[in-house]
């Protein structure tokens, strides 16, 4: 009987994450089952990210900075039959594993997490419920959601664009005219040291702004250097 090799291959941008990555990746190595593969792809990091990603195993790769950049990259030097990209502040909660083992399972479609954002303040919880009804009725999951997909699927929605800012954006526009995007059952957490940064209020502002600006068609570049705070 042929050996069955696990199916996915996990694909983390990371820039500056050396002291929230090592928990994701514990995360990820309770599942040999699932998980074939973990690539890191540092973005020009200046502290330890890459030392701390290559002894949890993961296998790290280098690109210029910008999450697009970065994951297009990792999705092309990875392997498996499914992709699930993440961002390296992410922690996965409990019930992740039969969520996700579950989705491999049933007809083809893209995935995504319910997300969570660290920190106990109330208005984070009505963010929480904002992006679930964006998610499921506008069809609008984000890249901090952790996409899940079957490779073949990506490959025909045109792959994802190695964008500075709004791969993800994009690449969901492009797989809504293919498959419905479909909400696992299980919460992914993000850090949320921006919100707290920010404010909750102009975070969520920034942000609705920044995707107006896109979808008039801004371009990537001049909204990257204004989220990250470089010159415009």
């Amino acid at each position: 009987m042929a050996l069955r090799l696990p199916p996915i291959s996990v694909v983390i941008a990371a820039r500056n994450e050396a002291p929230r990555l090592p928990a994701l990746l514990a995360d990820l190595a309770a599942a040999p089952e699932l998980v074939a593969e973990v690539l890191v792809v540092d973005g020009a990091s200046g502290d330890g990210t890459r030392r701390v990603a290559a002894l949890a195993g993961a296998r790290v790769l280098v690109s210029p900075p910008g999450r697009g950049l970065q994951l297009a990259c990792g999705i092309a030097r990875s392997s498996g039959p499914w992709l699930w990209l993440l961002h390296a502040d992410a922690r996965l909660e409990a019930g992740w594993r039969p969520a996700v083992a579950a989705a491999l399972g049933l007809p083809e479609a893209a995935w995504y997490f319910d997300l969570a954002i660290d920190g106990p303040h109330p208005a984070l919880r009505l963010v929480e419920m904002a992006v679930a009804w964006r998610s499921r009725w506008r069809q609008q999951p984000y890249g901090d959601q952790g996409l899940l997909l079957p490779r073949p699927l990506l490959d025909r929605a045109g792959g994802l664009a190695p964008l500075p800012l709004m791969e993800d954006l994009d690449l969901v526009q492009r797989l809504r005219k293919h498959t419905r995007l479909r909400p696992l059952q299980a919460r992914l957490r993000v850090d949320g040291r921006r919100w707290r940064a920010l404010g909750i209020g102009q975070t969520a502002l920034a942000n609705a702004r920044l995707r107006r600006a896109w979808r008039q068609g801004v371009p990537a570049e001049r909204l990257a250097a204004r989220y990250y705070g470089a010159p415009d």
